[in-house]
């Protein structure tokens, strides 16, 4: 199987720059090659686009995601992003992208400071895609992957929660 990643930034890769005294989003993919380097089966093509916090991001970043999902010759695609405006970004997606099956899939821990959070919800999204699942546009987050809209960020808790 071959997946594609796409690595936008966000909380997931962020790492604490000593020199600056503040936590920034690398240009680079390291947090995700330590996740990846364990997985034996699975064909990755990682692009790493962007490099923003979330907060950051416009339409301009948004359709820059557009354009390299719909260019990508893989059907199945992780999109690792900021989970304070995951929301607009699948959304946006979801208006411009057909055939695909993609899972977003972040962490609002930097995986830097605590590994658990950010290599369970992209292995959440990995074992969604290796599923027999339809087109579609995913999230994996905090133990559950369902269609993008009907998981919120519910800010007063810390916490992705189901929408009823």
């Amino acid at each position: 199987m071959k997946i594609t990643i796409i690595n936008t930034g966000g909380t997931f890769n962020k790492r604490y720059n000593p020199i600056k005294g503040e936590l920034e989003v690398p240009n680079d993919n390291i947090a995700l090659e330590k996740i990846i380097s364990s997985c034996h089966n699975i064909e990755f093509e990682i692009k790493n686009i962007i490099s923003k916090d979330s907060l950051d991001m416009d339409d301009n970043d948004r359709q820059t995601i557009v354009d390299v999902v719909n260019k990508s010759v893989n059907d199945k695609i992780i999109i690792i992003h900021g989970t304070d405006t995951i929301d607009l970004t699948s959304t946006f997606l979801k208006k411009q992208v057909k055939n695909k099956k993609i899972v977003f899939t972040g962490a609002m821990v930097p995986m830097s400071i605590d590994e658990v959070e950010a290599t369970m919800n992209f292995s959440q999204a990995l074992g969604f895609l290796s599923a027999d699942v339809k087109d579609g546009i995913y999230l994996s987050m905090h133990g559950v992957v369902v269609e993008a809209s009907k998981l919120i960020k519910n800010r007063s808790v810390g916490e992705f929660l189901i929408k009823d």
